[in-house]
């Protein structure tokens, strides 16, 4: 390290002449801290990169949609491999994992769901016929693209908007009565919505549904959990040991996913 030397009363006379080690010592120093500023800061590979979110806005809608589809359901989100297909958690908070696979099926009315669940979902709507329904159960809505749960959450909105509220306020109370693009169970074809001539069928399918493991995935009593008004036509595919459990218990899958990760 060099030392200055400047106090007043020495005199010049006094001094020797030295060789500039000191000098030296800082050069080299001050060389060495840019060297290693360059090389921490200099470059980054992009495995590197930090994700830095909303410093570009993508051209379309559903382009941000994607874009934030993805980076929540790395943050919120267990990958499939932890979890039984069957009990994938999509609500307001957790969306669709990052490329989910789903292979679907046409049903009775032109409505789609995952192959999987074709079988237990016609057995219960066969069931379902011992009611003497004036109009037999049906599916009237299954699975759903990105651009369609786009268009209906944007309908909800408008709607909310022309009666008065802000765009923010609509969109809130949107969200209550549809799912945001990307948080919505109907995209990953495990969910359905049932229709039927009268009200009685709700009942029914509320006692019964956990026989063929769906479940009545958003009562009114729950919505605090759940993020969704009470839907009695809306029944979620969850396999029949964990639809009984639920429904022995009272639970909705939030409460029963929880519930099971505690007991690990």
């Amino acid at each position: 390290m060099q030392v200055r030397n400047d106090h007043p009363r020495r005199s010049q006379k006094r001094r020797r002449k030295r060789f500039p080690w000191g000098d030296i010592v800082a050069t080299l120093l001050v060389v060495a801290i840019c060297v290693y500023v360059f090389m921490s800061f200099g470059e980054k590979t992009p495995d590197e990169e930090t994700p830095v979110r909303g410093t570009s806005a993508p051209t379309t809608t559903q382009a941000q949609d994607n874009v934030q589809v993805g980076i929540l359901a790395e943050s919120t989100q267990p990958t499939l491999s932890d979890i039984d297909w069957n009990l994938v958690l999509v609500n307001h908070e957790n969306a669709i994992p990052e490329n989910y696979e789903i292979n679907l099926v046409e049903v009775a009315g032109g409505e789609k769901v995952d192959e999987r669940i074709y079988d237990p979902l016609m057995e219960m709507l066969e069931a379902a016929k011992e009611g003497n329904w004036d109009q037999l159960p049906m599916v009237v809505s299954g699975y759903r693209t990105q651009a369609k749960q786009q268009k209906l959450f944007d309908d909800k909105v408008a709607k909310y908007q022309n009666e008065g509220h802000s765009k923010s306020e609509a969109e809130e109370m949107a969200k209550q009565w549809g799912a945001v693009p990307g948080y919505s169970e109907h995209q990953i074809g495990l969910a359905v919505d049932i229709n039927g001539a009268t009200y009685d069928l709700y009942f029914w399918l509320q006692e019964n549904s956990y026989k063929y493991g769906f479940i009545f995935r958003y009562p009114g009593y729950k919505t605090e959990l759940t993020g969704v008004a009470e839907e009695v036509w809306h029944y979620r595919y969850v396999g029949v040991e964990a639809a009984t459990e639920m429904y022995e218990k009272g639970l909705c899958l939030e409460e029963y996913l929880a519930e099971r990760q505690e007991e690990k």
